[in-house]
Protein backbone atom coordinates (compact mmCIF):
# COMPACT_ATOMS: atom_id res chain seq x y z
CA UNK A 1 0.00 0.00 0.00
CA UNK A 2 1.17 3.52 -0.76
CA UNK A 3 1.94 5.89 2.07
CA UNK A 4 -1.23 7.10 3.75
CA UNK A 5 -2.01 10.79 3.24
CA UNK A 6 -2.75 12.20 6.68
CA UNK A 7 -4.35 15.37 5.37
CA UNK A 8 -5.74 16.70 2.13
CA UNK A 9 -3.49 19.70 1.68
CA UNK A 10 -2.93 18.76 -1.96
CA UNK A 11 -6.56 19.61 -2.70
CA UNK A 12 -6.08 23.35 -2.31
CA UNK A 13 -3.30 25.81 -1.53
CA UNK A 14 -4.26 25.83 2.20
CA UNK A 15 -7.69 27.36 2.29
CA UNK A 16 -10.11 24.43 2.08
CA UNK A 17 -12.92 24.95 4.60
CA UNK A 18 -14.52 21.75 5.89
CA UNK A 19 -17.55 20.91 8.05
CA UNK A 20 -18.30 17.44 9.42
CA UNK A 21 -21.95 16.81 10.37
CA UNK A 22 -22.65 13.88 12.72
CA UNK A 23 -26.12 12.91 13.90
CA UNK A 24 -25.39 13.08 17.65
CA UNK A 25 -22.69 12.46 20.23
CA UNK A 26 -24.44 10.64 23.05
CA UNK A 27 -22.48 7.37 22.86
CA UNK A 28 -19.06 6.33 21.62
CA UNK A 29 -19.51 3.66 18.99
CA UNK A 30 -18.61 3.01 15.37
CA UNK A 31 -20.04 6.22 13.91
CA UNK A 32 -18.12 8.36 16.36
CA UNK A 33 -14.90 6.50 15.53
CA UNK A 34 -15.45 7.36 11.87
CA UNK A 35 -15.73 11.05 12.74
CA UNK A 36 -12.54 10.82 14.79
CA UNK A 37 -10.72 9.32 11.80
CA UNK A 38 -12.14 11.98 9.47
CA UNK A 39 -10.69 14.59 11.78
CA UNK A 40 -7.24 13.11 11.15
CA UNK A 41 -7.72 13.98 7.48
CA UNK A 42 -9.22 17.37 8.30
CA UNK A 43 -7.51 18.59 11.48
CA UNK A 44 -9.12 22.04 11.24
CA UNK A 45 -12.65 20.94 10.34
CA UNK A 46 -15.63 22.25 12.27
CA UNK A 47 -18.11 19.70 13.66
CA UNK A 48 -21.91 20.06 13.74
CA UNK A 49 -24.24 17.73 15.61
CA UNK A 50 -27.86 17.55 16.68
CA UNK A 51 -27.20 16.69 20.34
CA UNK A 52 -23.93 16.71 22.24
CA UNK A 53 -22.77 15.14 25.47
CA UNK A 54 -19.32 16.76 25.91
CA UNK A 55 -18.13 13.86 28.06
CA UNK A 56 -18.52 11.51 25.07
CA UNK A 57 -16.02 13.37 22.90
CA UNK A 58 -12.56 11.88 22.59
CA UNK A 59 -9.56 14.14 23.33
CA UNK A 60 -8.92 14.47 19.59
CA UNK A 61 -12.43 15.78 18.91
CA UNK A 62 -12.25 18.29 21.74
CA UNK A 63 -9.67 20.18 19.70
CA UNK A 64 -12.36 21.00 17.12
CA UNK A 65 -15.09 23.60 17.21
CA UNK A 66 -18.31 21.64 17.89
CA UNK A 67 -21.72 23.23 17.31
CA UNK A 68 -24.91 21.58 18.61
CA UNK A 69 -28.44 22.28 17.35
CA UNK A 70 -31.26 23.91 19.30
CA UNK A 71 -32.33 20.40 20.40
CA UNK A 72 -29.43 20.55 22.84
CA UNK A 73 -31.35 23.10 24.91
CA UNK A 74 -34.52 21.06 25.22
CA UNK A 75 -35.05 19.23 28.55
CA UNK A 76 -34.05 15.58 28.45
CA UNK A 77 -32.54 15.75 24.97
CA UNK A 78 -29.41 13.78 25.86
CA UNK A 79 -31.35 10.96 27.44
CA UNK A 80 -34.42 10.86 25.21
CA UNK A 81 -32.78 11.95 21.96
CA UNK A 82 -34.52 9.26 19.90
CA UNK A 83 -37.91 10.79 20.73
CA UNK A 84 -36.91 14.06 19.06
CA UNK A 85 -36.97 12.53 15.57
CA UNK A 86 -39.82 14.80 14.31
CA UNK A 87 -37.71 17.88 15.14
CA UNK A 88 -34.41 16.64 13.73
CA UNK A 89 -34.97 17.71 10.09
CA UNK A 90 -35.79 21.24 11.21
CA UNK A 91 -32.77 21.32 13.53
CA UNK A 92 -30.40 20.18 10.79
CA UNK A 93 -31.66 22.81 8.38
CA UNK A 94 -30.76 25.58 10.83
CA UNK A 95 -27.02 24.92 10.55
CA UNK A 96 -25.42 27.69 8.51
CA UNK A 97 -22.88 25.97 6.26
CA UNK A 98 -22.53 28.69 3.63
CA UNK A 99 -18.85 29.29 4.33
CA UNK A 100 -17.67 25.72 3.69
CA UNK A 101 -16.11 24.23 0.55
CA UNK A 102 -16.72 20.66 1.68
CA UNK A 103 -19.38 19.16 3.95
CA UNK A 104 -19.10 15.54 5.05
CA UNK A 105 -22.18 14.12 6.75
CA UNK A 106 -21.86 11.04 8.94
CA UNK A 107 -25.33 9.57 8.60
CA UNK A 108 -27.47 6.77 9.96
CA UNK A 109 -30.07 9.01 11.52
CA UNK A 110 -30.78 12.41 9.95
CA UNK A 111 -27.47 14.12 9.20
CA UNK A 112 -27.34 14.38 5.43
CA UNK A 113 -30.35 16.71 5.43
CA UNK A 114 -28.30 19.84 6.01
CA UNK A 115 -28.64 22.69 3.52
CA UNK A 116 -25.52 23.56 1.51
CA UNK A 117 -24.67 26.12 -1.14
CA UNK A 118 -24.53 25.08 -4.82
CA UNK A 119 -20.79 25.74 -4.63
CA UNK A 120 -20.33 23.37 -1.66
CA UNK A 121 -19.48 19.72 -2.25
CA UNK A 122 -21.52 17.45 0.05
CA UNK A 123 -20.24 13.90 0.64
CA UNK A 124 -22.31 11.57 2.82
CA UNK A 125 -20.60 8.72 4.65
CA UNK A 126 -23.66 6.52 5.20
CA UNK A 127 -23.54 3.97 8.00
CA UNK A 128 -27.04 2.89 6.93
CA UNK A 129 -30.31 4.42 5.79
CA UNK A 130 -32.47 4.80 8.91
CA UNK A 131 -33.07 1.19 9.96
CA UNK A 132 -36.29 1.86 11.86
CA UNK A 133 -37.79 3.78 8.93
CA UNK A 134 -36.85 1.41 6.12
CA UNK A 135 -35.88 -2.29 6.12
CA UNK A 136 -36.35 -2.86 9.89
CA UNK A 137 -39.55 -0.81 10.12
CA UNK A 138 -41.97 -3.68 10.78
CA UNK A 139 -39.62 -5.28 13.29
CA UNK A 140 -39.37 -2.05 15.31
CA UNK A 141 -43.11 -1.37 15.03
CA UNK A 142 -44.11 -4.82 16.28
CA UNK A 143 -42.02 -4.67 19.44
CA UNK A 144 -43.93 -5.92 22.44
CA UNK A 145 -42.95 -2.83 24.43
CA UNK A 146 -45.04 -0.64 22.09
CA UNK A 147 -48.74 -0.54 22.87
CA UNK A 148 -51.36 0.28 20.20
CA UNK A 149 -51.16 4.02 20.82
CA UNK A 150 -47.37 4.14 20.62
CA UNK A 151 -47.38 1.91 17.56
CA UNK A 152 -49.68 4.38 15.83
CA UNK A 153 -47.47 7.32 16.79
CA UNK A 154 -44.39 5.42 15.62
CA UNK A 155 -46.02 4.58 12.28
CA UNK A 156 -47.00 8.20 11.67
CA UNK A 157 -43.60 9.61 12.66
CA UNK A 158 -41.64 7.15 10.54
CA UNK A 159 -43.94 7.72 7.55
CA UNK A 160 -42.92 11.37 7.44
CA UNK A 161 -39.33 10.46 8.33
CA UNK A 162 -39.16 8.28 5.20
CA UNK A 163 -40.48 11.08 3.01
CA UNK A 164 -37.95 13.54 4.38
CA UNK A 165 -35.11 11.02 4.37
CA UNK A 166 -35.67 10.22 0.71
CA UNK A 167 -35.90 13.90 -0.21
CA UNK A 168 -32.77 14.76 1.78
CA UNK A 169 -30.77 12.13 -0.14
CA UNK A 170 -31.04 14.40 -3.17
CA UNK A 171 -29.07 17.05 -1.27
CA UNK A 172 -25.97 14.82 -1.33
CA UNK A 173 -23.48 15.07 -4.18
CA UNK A 174 -21.64 11.79 -3.48
CA UNK A 175 -22.43 8.82 -1.25
CA UNK A 176 -19.99 6.55 0.55
CA UNK A 177 -21.31 3.35 2.16
CA UNK A 178 -19.61 1.57 5.04
CA UNK A 179 -20.25 -1.83 3.40
CA UNK A 180 -21.61 -3.43 0.25
CA UNK A 181 -24.61 -4.36 2.37
CA UNK A 182 -25.35 -0.67 2.99
CA UNK A 183 -24.56 0.27 -0.62
CA UNK A 184 -27.38 -2.06 -1.70
CA UNK A 185 -29.76 -0.30 0.71
CA UNK A 186 -28.72 3.11 -0.61
CA UNK A 187 -29.44 1.89 -4.13
CA UNK A 188 -32.81 0.46 -3.06
CA UNK A 189 -34.12 3.34 -0.95
CA UNK A 190 -32.37 6.40 -2.43
CA UNK A 191 -31.72 5.18 -6.00
CA UNK A 192 -28.12 6.37 -5.72
CA UNK A 193 -24.79 4.68 -6.30
CA UNK A 194 -22.28 4.59 -3.42
CA UNK A 195 -18.56 3.97 -3.10
CA UNK A 196 -17.79 1.36 -0.43
CA UNK A 197 -15.17 2.33 2.15
CA UNK A 198 -15.19 0.14 5.24
CA UNK A 199 -15.01 2.02 8.55
CA UNK A 200 -11.76 2.23 10.55
CA UNK A 201 -11.11 -0.43 13.18
CA UNK A 202 -8.31 -0.24 15.74
CA UNK A 203 -6.44 -3.42 14.87
CA UNK A 204 -2.83 -2.31 15.34
CA UNK A 205 -2.81 -2.73 19.13
CA UNK A 206 -4.22 -6.25 19.07
CA UNK A 207 -2.05 -9.32 19.47
CA UNK A 208 -2.40 -13.09 19.61
CA UNK A 209 -2.39 -14.79 23.00
CA UNK A 210 -1.41 -18.36 23.73
CA UNK A 211 -3.75 -18.44 26.74
CA UNK A 212 -7.29 -19.14 25.56
CA UNK A 213 -9.91 -19.56 28.27
CA UNK A 214 -13.08 -21.61 28.21
CA UNK A 215 -15.73 -18.99 27.37
CA UNK A 216 -17.55 -17.53 24.41
CA UNK A 217 -18.00 -13.80 24.09
CA UNK A 218 -20.61 -11.22 23.05
CA UNK A 219 -19.69 -7.52 22.80
CA UNK A 220 -22.00 -4.64 21.95
CA UNK A 221 -25.01 -2.60 22.87
CA UNK A 222 -27.77 -4.82 24.24
CA UNK A 223 -30.67 -3.94 21.96
CA UNK A 224 -33.25 -6.25 20.43
CA UNK A 225 -31.94 -6.54 16.87
CA UNK A 226 -28.49 -7.70 18.03
CA UNK A 227 -30.13 -10.92 19.29
CA UNK A 228 -27.94 -11.59 22.31
CA UNK A 229 -30.83 -13.72 23.57
CA UNK A 230 -29.95 -16.38 20.97
CA UNK A 231 -26.40 -16.69 22.29
CA UNK A 232 -27.64 -16.90 25.88
CA UNK A 233 -30.18 -19.61 25.05
CA UNK A 234 -27.71 -21.61 22.94
CA UNK A 235 -24.99 -21.55 25.59
CA UNK A 236 -27.48 -22.54 28.29
CA UNK A 237 -28.59 -25.56 26.25
CA UNK A 238 -25.04 -26.65 25.50
CA UNK A 239 -23.68 -25.92 28.96
CA UNK A 240 -21.11 -23.43 27.64
CA UNK A 241 -19.76 -20.39 29.43
CA UNK A 242 -20.67 -17.03 27.92
CA UNK A 243 -19.49 -13.52 28.80
CA UNK A 244 -21.62 -10.56 27.75
CA UNK A 245 -19.98 -7.13 27.47
CA UNK A 246 -22.24 -4.10 27.13
CA UNK A 247 -25.39 -2.43 28.40
CA UNK A 248 -28.63 -1.27 26.82
CA UNK A 249 -32.40 -1.44 26.87
CA UNK A 250 -32.37 -5.26 26.80
CA UNK A 251 -30.03 -5.63 29.78
CA UNK A 252 -32.66 -6.37 32.45
CA UNK A 253 -34.61 -8.79 30.26
CA UNK A 254 -31.50 -10.67 29.24
CA UNK A 255 -30.23 -11.08 32.79
CA UNK A 256 -33.48 -12.86 33.61
CA UNK A 257 -32.82 -15.35 30.81
CA UNK A 258 -29.34 -16.22 32.03
CA UNK A 259 -28.05 -18.80 34.47
CA UNK A 260 -24.74 -19.41 36.24
CA UNK A 261 -22.93 -20.06 32.97
CA UNK A 262 -23.70 -16.58 31.59
CA UNK A 263 -21.73 -13.68 33.04
CA UNK A 264 -22.76 -10.05 32.40
CA UNK A 265 -19.76 -7.73 32.58
CA UNK A 266 -21.55 -4.46 31.81
CA UNK A 267 -19.71 -1.54 30.25
CA UNK A 268 -15.94 -2.05 30.17
CA UNK A 269 -13.03 0.17 29.23
CA UNK A 270 -11.37 -0.37 25.84
CA UNK A 271 -8.45 -2.08 27.55
CA UNK A 272 -10.74 -4.45 29.45
CA UNK A 273 -12.68 -5.30 26.28
CA UNK A 274 -9.42 -6.12 24.52
CA UNK A 275 -8.58 -8.60 27.28
CA UNK A 276 -11.93 -10.32 26.76
CA UNK A 277 -11.28 -10.60 23.02
CA UNK A 278 -7.77 -11.86 23.60
CA UNK A 279 -8.69 -14.91 25.69
CA UNK A 280 -12.12 -16.01 24.41
CA UNK A 281 -12.69 -19.25 22.49
CA UNK A 282 -14.70 -17.35 19.88
CA UNK A 283 -16.91 -14.32 19.46
CA UNK A 284 -20.62 -14.98 18.92
CA UNK A 285 -22.25 -12.41 16.63
CA UNK A 286 -25.93 -13.35 16.29
CA UNK A 287 -27.40 -10.09 14.92
CA UNK A 288 -27.66 -8.65 11.43
CA UNK A 289 -25.44 -5.55 11.27
CA UNK A 290 -24.83 -2.92 8.62
CA UNK A 291 -21.08 -3.54 8.91
CA UNK A 292 -20.17 -4.54 12.45
CA UNK A 293 -16.80 -3.55 13.90
CA UNK A 294 -16.94 -6.12 16.70
CA UNK A 295 -16.15 -9.20 14.52
CA UNK A 296 -13.17 -7.34 13.06
CA UNK A 297 -11.92 -6.42 16.52
CA UNK A 298 -12.14 -10.06 17.64
CA UNK A 299 -10.31 -11.25 14.52
CA UNK A 300 -7.53 -8.73 15.17
CA UNK A 301 -6.74 -10.84 18.25
CA UNK A 302 -6.77 -14.01 16.14
CA UNK A 303 -10.09 -15.20 17.55
CA UNK A 304 -12.70 -16.92 15.34
CA UNK A 305 -16.24 -15.57 14.92
CA UNK A 306 -19.52 -17.49 14.98
CA UNK A 307 -21.81 -15.15 13.05
CA UNK A 308 -25.29 -14.95 11.60
CA UNK A 309 -24.71 -15.25 7.86
CA UNK A 310 -26.38 -12.05 6.76
CA UNK A 311 -25.42 -8.38 6.59
CA UNK A 312 -22.00 -6.92 7.21
CA UNK A 313 -20.53 -10.06 8.80
CA UNK A 314 -20.49 -11.66 5.34
CA UNK A 315 -17.95 -9.01 4.30
CA UNK A 316 -15.66 -9.29 7.32
CA UNK A 317 -15.75 -13.00 8.24
CA UNK A 318 -14.47 -15.78 5.99
CA UNK A 319 -16.71 -18.73 6.80
CA UNK A 320 -15.61 -22.36 6.92
CA UNK A 321 -17.90 -25.30 6.39
CA UNK A 322 -17.11 -28.63 7.98
CA UNK A 323 -16.06 -31.06 5.27
CA UNK A 324 -15.63 -28.31 2.66
CA UNK A 325 -12.28 -29.14 1.08
CA UNK A 326 -12.25 -25.86 -0.85
CA UNK A 327 -12.21 -23.76 2.31
CA UNK A 328 -10.69 -25.55 5.31
CA UNK A 329 -10.67 -23.89 8.76
CA UNK A 330 -7.01 -22.97 8.28
CA UNK A 331 -8.11 -20.55 5.53
CA UNK A 332 -11.21 -19.26 7.31
CA UNK A 333 -11.89 -16.84 10.17
CA UNK A 334 -15.12 -18.27 11.54
CA UNK A 335 -18.37 -20.07 10.78
CA UNK A 336 -21.86 -18.89 9.85
CA UNK A 337 -25.31 -19.98 10.94
CA UNK A 338 -28.06 -19.16 8.46
CA UNK A 339 -31.25 -19.19 10.50
CA UNK A 340 -31.65 -16.71 13.34
CA UNK A 341 -32.67 -19.27 15.97
CA UNK A 342 -31.18 -20.85 19.06
CA UNK A 343 -31.39 -24.29 17.41
CA UNK A 344 -29.31 -23.16 14.43
CA UNK A 345 -26.78 -21.45 16.67
CA UNK A 346 -26.44 -24.56 18.86
CA UNK A 347 -25.70 -26.67 15.79
CA UNK A 348 -23.13 -24.18 14.54
CA UNK A 349 -21.35 -23.90 17.89
CA UNK A 350 -20.96 -27.68 17.87
CA UNK A 351 -19.69 -27.59 14.27
CA UNK A 352 -17.20 -24.91 15.26
CA UNK A 353 -15.95 -26.98 18.20
CA UNK A 354 -15.37 -29.97 15.93
CA UNK A 355 -12.89 -27.93 13.86
CA UNK A 356 -11.81 -25.37 16.50
CA UNK A 357 -8.20 -26.57 16.74
CA UNK A 358 -7.67 -26.19 13.00
CA UNK A 359 -8.26 -22.41 12.84
CA UNK A 360 -5.13 -20.33 12.36
CA UNK A 361 -4.94 -17.28 14.67
CA UNK A 362 -2.30 -15.75 12.38
CA UNK A 363 -4.54 -16.04 9.33
CA UNK A 364 -7.52 -14.67 11.26
CA UNK A 365 -5.50 -11.68 12.41
CA UNK A 366 -4.22 -11.02 8.88
CA UNK A 367 -7.82 -10.80 7.63
CA UNK A 368 -8.55 -8.00 10.10
CA UNK A 369 -5.73 -5.82 8.80
CA UNK A 370 -7.67 -4.82 5.68
CA UNK A 371 -10.05 -2.86 7.93
CA UNK A 372 -7.35 -0.82 9.69
CA UNK A 373 -7.48 2.91 10.36
CA UNK A 374 -4.66 3.38 7.86
CA UNK A 375 -6.66 1.63 5.12
CA UNK A 376 -9.66 3.86 5.86
CA UNK A 377 -7.58 7.04 5.76
CA UNK A 378 -5.94 6.07 2.49
CA UNK A 379 -9.16 5.20 0.67
CA UNK A 380 -11.11 8.14 2.05
CA UNK A 381 -8.38 10.63 1.20
CA UNK A 382 -8.21 9.42 -2.38
CA UNK A 383 -11.99 9.36 -2.76
CA UNK A 384 -12.49 12.87 -1.39
CA UNK A 385 -9.70 14.25 -3.52
CA UNK A 386 -11.05 12.77 -6.74
CA UNK A 387 -14.67 13.73 -6.07
CA UNK A 388 -13.84 17.25 -4.98
CA UNK A 389 -11.78 17.81 -8.10
CA UNK A 390 -14.62 16.39 -10.20
CA UNK A 391 -17.16 18.61 -8.45
CA UNK A 392 -15.10 21.75 -8.96
CA UNK A 393 -14.47 20.96 -12.62
CA UNK A 394 -18.10 20.18 -13.29
CA UNK A 395 -19.46 23.27 -11.56
CA UNK A 396 -16.48 25.62 -12.05
CA UNK A 397 -16.28 26.14 -8.28
CA UNK A 398 -13.37 28.17 -6.85
CA UNK A 399 -11.87 27.46 -3.43
CA UNK A 400 -12.95 29.81 -0.68
CA UNK A 401 -10.35 31.87 1.13
CA UNK A 402 -11.18 30.91 4.70
CA UNK A 403 -7.73 30.06 6.08
CA UNK A 404 -8.99 29.53 9.64
CA UNK A 405 -10.69 26.29 8.61
CA UNK A 406 -7.90 25.08 6.36
CA UNK A 407 -6.90 21.46 6.18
Amino acid sequence: MNSVPRSLEQLSPSNLSVAIVHYYFVNWRGGERVVEALCQLFPKADIFTLILDPDVLSPALRNHKVTASFLQRLPGSRRWYQHFLPLMPLALEQFDLREYDLVISSDSNPAKGVLTEPSTCHICYCHTPMRYAWDFYHEYKSRSSLGPLRQGAFALATHYARLWDRASADRVDYFVANSHNVARRIKKFYRREAEVIHPPVQVAEAHISNEIEDYYLIVGQLVAYKRADLAIEACKRLGRRLRVVGTGEEYKRLTKLSDGLVEFLGRLSDEEVRKQYEHCRALIFPGEEDFGMVPVEAQAFGRPVIAFGKGGACETVIGAEQGDSDLPPEMATGVFFHQQSADALCDTIQEFEAMEAKFSPEFIRSNAQRFSVEAFLDRTSRFVQSRLEEFRTQYCVPTRSRVSAAV
